[in-house]
């Protein structure tokens, strides 16, 4: 049996997955959590094959999570499910130690598919994203966007005032001081040519970042 514990801050969305996993003969849902803090209280109270992460889960950085996760869990693989598109994310979270990318709107056997793909050793992106990385592989390189040239906490940041949120409340979200904030914001004004937290929040808004 394969052991999953699910981490998704919408409790209709783990009761669903819940049902799905349950129902597969070689997968045991094993734990579920709602938050970080409760993810990684629950993945050192005993072992798991693998985790299912919800790429936005409450306040902090799906992807700071996954670095925390695979830092303290080495083996432990981790398939994020996000309702972002592939396109947007998945290559940074695969950079960040995922085994694999999918978004909810997939099917449920996509989903049982990439868990026990995963489960085995392997990594698992859809057939389309896998075109795509062969297509970019292909023309020498993917085009980057805005985005794509920021660091991962300057691109958490950069979700943060696309939402809308003040640099000092940045800075209690994220425990970090309003002078670390405000160095990484003028880091992302420079990478991506923005002259105003306007122009950020529209580039998240039309690209769905949030």
């Amino acid at each position: 049996m394969i052991r999953i514990a699910v981490a998704d801050d919408h409790a209709v969305v783990r009761r669903g997955l819940r049902q799905i996993i349950s129902e597969a003969n070689d997968l045991e849902f094993a734990g579920e959590a709602g938050s970080a803090d409760e993810l990684l209280t629950l993945l050192r109270s005993r072992p798991f094959d693998l985790v299912v992460l919800d790429l936005t889960l409450g306040v902090r950085s799906g992807i700071d999570l996954l670095k925390h996760i695979k830092s303290e869990f080495p083996r432990l693989p981790v398939l994020i499910l996000s309702m972002h598109a592939e396109n947007l994310f998945a290559i940074r979270a695969l950079r960040a130690g995922a085994s694999g990318y999918m978004q909810k709107e997939g099917a449920e056997e996509e989903l049982l598919t990439a868990i026990r793909r995963i489960a085995s050793g392997r990594t698992y992106v859809s057939p389309a994203m896998a075109d795509q990385i062969a297509d970019d592989l292909a023309r020498g390189g993917p085009q980057v966007l805005l985005h794509e040239r920021l660091s991962d906490r300057e691109f958490e940041i950069f979700q943060l005032l696309g939402a809308g949120k003040s640099v000092t409340e940045i800075a209690h979200a994220l425990n970090l001081s309003v002078k670390t904030v405000s160095t990484h914001r003028t880091h992302i004004l420079e990478k991506t040519g923005f002259t105003s937290n306007a122009e950020i929040v529209e580039y998240v808004m039309s690209h769905q970042l949030r």
